[in-house]
């Protein structure tokens, strides 16, 4: 899907999250986008790509995801959320992170760059460029533009 009508679909999705749980519209995008290749691989509606850990009683959907392991990008199965649609998963994600006191420092954050250095390091993902690939996304989307929530 292009970028622009991936964007789109969501915003006004992300924009209402961000009314609701202060999580930046642009850091939803932007996670979405990286995580999901703009909408092209999101096994299981999940855009998010968040695991099925045992906290989780919903259904699964089992894929193959890449781990920066020891230096190392390491390919292998792994079960993740599935989810009825991306609103859905998009919902789910913003409980995911309002619920995980790990993310908790997430929330001091003013802005989506600031969202994705926290998000790096609260250990959301394990690529050590996770950060800096959202805030490319972010800057060259002109993402903050829908942080403008009214």
């Amino acid at each position: 899907m292009p970028p622009t009508s991936f964007i789109g679909m969501l915003a006004g999705f992300a924009q209402e999250c961000q009314r609701r749980t202060g999580i930046p519209a642009s850091i939803t995008l932007a996670q979405a986008a990286l995580e999901s290749g703009w909408g092209v691989r999101a096994p299981g509606n999940n855009l998010f790509g968040i695991k099925a850990d045992k906290s989780w009683t919903g259904p699964t959907v089992t894929f193959q995801t890449t781990e920066h392991l020891a230096g190392q990008n390491v390919k292998m199965p792994d079960a993740f959320r599935r989810y009825d649609s991306w609103l859905a998963s998009m919902v789910d994600h913003a409980q995911f992170l309002l619920k995980n006191p790990r993310y908790r420092d997430c929330f001091k954050q003013i802005d989506g760059p600031g969202w994705a250095r926290a998000l790096q390091a609260a250990g959301y993902a394990t690529d050590p460029e996770y950060a800096n690939k959202l805030i490319a996304i972010m800057r060259g989307r002109n993402l903050a533009f829908y942080d403008q929530v009214k």
